[in-house]
């Protein structure tokens, strides 16, 4: 082909292109890479939020911004660097650092976007679900599953501060975003040792007569009792001659489930707790589908893809979709996790790679 004939051929492709622009057409041949990578790209940056940063904020925003229907929630959400200008901590979860000072009342709303808390620090702060009236207490996991009413109340003279965990970004992206206040008043002032869900739901092995299942879990509040007995009994076997639930050596785990039908306790996010005793290192694991973590308690190292994070008591980091996790254990450390996975399982779209130790 001649230069002619190559400048003649291009100005007819570049008019091709032009109209498809003007019909509002794309050519998948001219982006296939973009849409169909040979492995996930995502936007998502591996980040930490420092605890030690991020308290003394959540302090400041408690004096200065009230909580009320101007303010329904002082809830400081994790902007991820690679999702700029956006709340998100991954472009399908939201995390949140909220904090209810001293005898002050988050009022009711629901919506359809799932929720749950997981209590990082204080004591004695009411969650009513749906009536149900449900103590926070450290290391407990409180459920909100989607178009349940839910309000916070502290009764005492200290502030409490917790991890807020949502499908957001994904239920944006799905045109499925609805929000509804609720009263203004508390729909209940009671205050009993356990709610109503632990009292029917909360026996192990044990399942109410009669009663349906649900799709997310109608137990709504998890205790760190019961969880730190059940990484803690992990632990202990791997020591005896029977068999471990240990996920590896060193390290064990625990998913918060639904008792109606022994999968995710939310439809659309994962729970989980992780203990590592010291010296502890992990395998490294990739994950289709992105997470949040939280340190609990103790120290270590976590190392995302090639960033190297070292954490310690209530430091976030996030995990994005297809980056390589290792965890090195300083101290003995519990972890919380939360991610995506039961969206990426239902779609089958999930997929999980561990190297070796």
């Amino acid at each position: 082909m001649t230069i002619t004939q190559h400048g003649h051929e291009q100005k007819k492709l570049n008019k091709l292109y032009a109209e498809f622009d003007t019909m509002g057409l794309i050519p998948l041949w001219t982006i296939r890479d973009n849409l169909m990578p040979m492995s996930p790209r995502p936007q998502a940056l591996p980040h930490l939020w420092r605890w030690a940063d991020v308290l003394p904020l959540a302090e400041r925003s408690g004096k200065l911004v009230p909580a009320g229907r101007g303010c329904t929630r002082r809830a400081i959400a994790l902007s991820n660097p690679g999702l700029p200008g956006l709340p998100y901590a991954t472009p399908t979860l939201w995390a949140a650092v909220h904090y209810l000072a001293p005898r002050e009342t988050a009022p009711a709303h629901r919506h359809s976007q799932t929720a749950f808390r997981f209590v990082v620090e204080g004591e004695s702060v009411w969650t009513n679900v749906d009536g149900d009236a449900v103590a926070m207490r450290r290391g407990d996991l409180l459920l909100a599953p989607s178009w349940t009413y839910h309000e916070h109340h502290n009764a005492t003279d200290r502030p409490m501060i917790w991890l807020d965990g949502l499908d957001i970004p994904l239920v944006n992206g799905l045109d499925a975003d609805f929000f509804e206040f609720g009263l203004d008043t508390l729909s209940t002032c009671e205050t009993p040792e356990r709610s109503r869900g632990e009292r029917l739901w909360g026996h192990p092995g044990l399942r109410p007569i009669g009663q349906a299942d649900r799709p997310s879990s109608p137990l709504t509040a998890y205790r760190w009792e019961h969880t730190d007995a059940a990484l803690r009994a992990q632990l202990e076997m791997e020591t005896e001659d029977v068999p471990s639930a240990v996920i590896e050596p060193g390290h064990a785990g625990v998913r918060f489930s639904n008792p109606t039908t022994g999968k995710d306790s939310l439809v659309t996010i994962r729970t989980e707790m992780h203990r590592l005793r010291e010296g502890t290192r992990t395998a490294p694991v990739k994950t289709v589908g992105s997470a949040v973590w939280q340190v609990f308690e103790g120290t270590g190292v976590a190392t995302v893809g090639d960033r190297r994070f070292e954490i310690s008591k209530g430091d976030l980091f996030v995990v994005p979709s297809w980056y390589e996790l290792v965890l090195e254990a300083g101290g003995d450390i519990d972890l919380f996790r939360f991610s995506d996975e039961p969206v990426y399982e239902a779609l089958g779209l999930a997929d999980t790679y561990r190297g070796g130790a």
